[in-house]
């Protein structure tokens, strides 16, 4: 019965997750489109791979620094072009040969890929690598602002054992603040010593101990130095992890994700836990969607975490990027957590079980003084109580702190859902950066999001008034490499209105928005529902708050052109196309008609003698995403077809085709006495006068008046190339004796308006 309700659980998920348009992507950029219209370039390196493992952006100096395989760049930033420089660095020497020796890949993992990139001072970079599992740390000169210093000294380098992992492959965190490096990664050459270190700074170097409670089986995600309060004493580093649930019963292999944390101020304990963290205590972190019968379909696979800064330094909004580890189906959601509900956890009861036999819960005993997992500092002070540093505290906190790492209580998403599903999609979601948007009608969270196959969706999320659900609408979806590849890192620049991806072919530049793609009327601003855009009056342009223009028009909630564009005339909101198009009786033919926008519906009417209708579909006449498709022809299909779209609530006519239907049997006897009779020798000198004599046939059929069509029409159906250029000779001579007898008419008013039917007089 459970896995039946998993299906179902899963089953509705994916039909909520496809059911609407919006999860289409209303503009899809390729990689031409990005570099033709100058919002994207690449970056590969002065040797065309880069092999991109690091990458670290200094908005300060406006630099961007990337480690790789054996090389670091650094790359000045300008308004036009990025000038870079390299620095070569290699493992020491004979340190690659002992790598090949126990077995590595002399390609993939015995080299030095540089894995940390930390600003350490104004002047200097901390650079850490792999150093073909022996790893190692430099410090290189940047230079202070406005210079384009770039060296390091090949010699003065220092183990960089706890510090990033041995094999290139395995995933790390880092965090840089106070002169001090804090890691979550395994620090062995075997990868088995899970580990969160503190090291580098003027204190001991501290580890968690060797325990299963406390980490089991992690991958490290994100590390953020996050201030509880004014008082500094209290800041505390938090860890983003999975790792295998000791909590979860008799569920072998379960995965959960953890958020951890530890005072930044710890010391360690003075006879129990030395030089080990002793105020390290974790919580799960839950993404989940509702389920039937109260079962919650769990992401719970952490694939990336990205904090956005507030003005409250102690509250940004951590965003994060799940998956799902189910057999039954695959899918990604993005939940965001407010660090207010992280510290509720952390406050509230641990997580307790007395025996191997017993289940867990809450502990009800007594907790001791201070509480485990707080910062020495002016809070845990008292009158007679005084801890200056965790030496200070009592064995029996430390070793309840080691005992009871868990909290009880976890951590769930605001709203207690995700603010984005996908499930059924060809590519994998990676990595997350977030931009908070300024709108005419409020602040909007603009999410860019990397997948495997190296794209990048723009996605906002809206909450529909007092309802909890979710409007997810995809911006545009862009091609950023032009071959596929997994993206790796991305960093966003406000200052610079860009974002910077990263994948083992490079790291591309591409700008958060470009509102004249979205078209030239206010219809198509106002549908393209972008906060950075807005119509200004004569374009769709980027949106600057606390501006004076008058003819602004945004509406991001809802996207209504007929209420924001009541000023446009018709002919600005249709974006219509006449033309005409033949199709041949019992043949297949097709009506080309592809809407701006994915997310559009689009419906067919065809017009006769001033009356209207929907055209009615079967397994004759079908629609498509290109158009409409005629399976066999009939002569009462001839008409004016109309192709309407209709984008959230709104509706314009794209195209009125006119469609002209030739007799069949004519034709085919038309054809079959073109081709009759003559044998190869013969065709070559007897084409011309086939031409002429088939030109006249066609002409009656079609009539003069529709000559502009007839060479469109002669090129889909049956003309050569031989005879095309041809055809289009006549159709010249045939216009050039319109015009003649147009001028003639007007000179002889009376004369009788007359179209002649014998040809003859223009084919010579």
């Amino acid at each position: 019965m459970k896995g039946f309700t998993l299906l179902c659980s899963a089953a509705l998920l994916l039909s909520a997750a496809s059911a609407t348009k919006l999860n289409v992507p209303r503009l899809r950029l390729s990689y031409k489109d990005l570099l033709s219209t100058n919002r994207s370039s690449i970056f590969s390196g002065h040797h065309g791979q880069l092999s991109l493992s690091a990458v670290f952006l200094d908005e300060y100096r406006d630099r961007l620094f990337l480690g790789g395989k054996d090389i670091l760049y650094s790359l000045l930033l300008g308004p036009t072009s990025s000038e870079s420089k390299e620095i070569y660095w290699p493992p020491l020497p004979g340190n690659r040969e002992d790598c090949i020796q126990t077995g590595k890949d002399p390609q993939t993992e015995c080299a030095n890929f540089v894995r940390l990139l930390q600003p350490y001072n104004r002047t200097h970079l901390l650079a850490c690598g792999t150093g073909a599992f022996q790893p190692m740390c430099a410090f290189i000169s940047v230079g202070h602002r406005g210079e384009h210093v770039f060296t390091m000294d090949p010699l003065n380098v220092e183990s960089g054992r706890g510090k990033v992992p041995h094999d290139p492959s395995f995933p790390f965190a880092s965090a840089f603040s106070g002169g001090e490096l804090y890691t979550g990664l395994t620090a062995d050459f075997l990868g088995r010593d899970s580990v969160i270190f503190r090291s580098m700074g003027g204190r001991s170097t501290m580890r968690t101990e060797t325990d299963q409670k406390l980490l089991h089986d992690p991958k490290f995600i994100a590390a953020h130095l996050i201030p509880d309060n004014d008082d500094r004493d209290n800041d505390k580093v938090y860890f983003f992890f999975t790792e295998k649930a000791t909590e979860a019963g008799d569920r072998e292999g379960s995965i959960h994700t953890r958020v951890g944390r530890v005072c930044a101020n710890d010391v360690g304990g003075q006879r129990v836990l030395v030089n080990k963290w002793s105020t390290f205590i974790k919580a799960r972190l839950v993404c989940s969607v509702p389920g039937p019968h109260g079962i919650d379909t769990h992401f719970n696979q952490l694939e990336d975490v990205f904090l956005l800064r507030t003005k409250d330094e102690r509250n940004p909004d951590v965003y994060a990027i799940f998956s799902t580890i189910s057999n039954v189906f695959q899918g990604f959601a993005v939940c965001v957590y407010r660090m207010a509900d992280i510290r509720e956890a952390f406050n509230g009861p641990f997580a307790h079980k007395e025996g191997p036999d017993y289940q867990w819960g809450a502990y009800e005993g007594r907790v001791p003084y201070p509480r485990p997992g707080v910062c020495p500092s002016k809070i845990t002070n008292q009158p007679g109580r005084e801890f200056g540093s965790t030496k200070d505290f009592p064995d029996s906190v430390l070793q309840f702190a080691r005992s009871h790492p868990l909290m009880w209580r976890p951590v769930f998403p605001a709203l207690r859902q995700p603010v984005l599903v996908k499930a059924n999609i060809p590519y994998k979601l990676k990595q997350i950066v977030v931009d908070r948007v300024e709108a005419e009608d409020g602040h909007y969270d603009v999410m860019f999001i990397g997948t495997d196959s190296g794209t990048v969706l723009k996605v906002i999320a809206l909450q529909g008034g007092n309802s909890l659900e979710m409007e997810v609408v995809t911006l545009e979806e862009l091609q950023v490499f032009k071959v596929p590849t997994p993206i790796t890192s991305m960093e966003i620049s406000v200052k610079r209105q860009a974002v910077f991806v990263g994948s083992p072919a490079g790291v591309a530049q591409v700008k958060l928005h470009r509102c004249e793609t979205y078209g030239k009327a206010c219809a198509e601003c106002c549908l393209a529902r972008d906060p950075y855009c807005a119509w200004d009056g004569s374009s769709c342009s980027r949106y600057t708050p606390n501006s004076k223009r008058r003819f602004r028009r945004q509406d991001i909630r809802h996207g209504n052109p007929v209420l924001q564009c009541v000023d446009q005339s018709p002919e600005d909101l249709d974006v219509t196309e006449d033309k005409v198009v033949y199709g041949t009786e019992n043949n297949s033919t097709f009506l080309e008609c592809v809407p701006r926008s994915p997310q559009a519906t689009v419906t067919w009417l065809v017009q006769r003698d001033d009356r209207k209708d929907e055209v009615k579909l079967d397994d004759r006449v079908m629609s498509t995403d290109q158009g409409l498709l005629f399976r066999r022809l009939f002569r009462h299909d001839e008409g004016v077809y109309i192709c309407r779209s209709r984008e959230h609530g709104f509706t314009q006519v794209l195209g009125r085709i006119t469609l002209e239907v030739l007799q069949g049997e004519t034709v085919d006897e038309l054809m079959a006495r073109d081709n009759a009779g003559l044998s190869d020798s013969f065709k070559d000198r007897a084409a011309l006068g086939q031409s002429r004599t088939w030109f006249k046939d066609i002409m009656q059929l079609i009539g003069p008046s529709n000559l502009p069509h007839v060479e469109e029409y002669c090129e889909r159906m049956w003309c050569n190339d031989k005879l095309r250029r041809k055809h289009k000779s006549m159709l010249e001579k045939y216009r050039q004796a319109q015009e003649s007898a147009r001028k003639a008419r007007s000179k002889n008013s009376g004369e009788r308006n007359r179209t002649p039917r014998d040809l003859s007089a223009w084919e010579e």
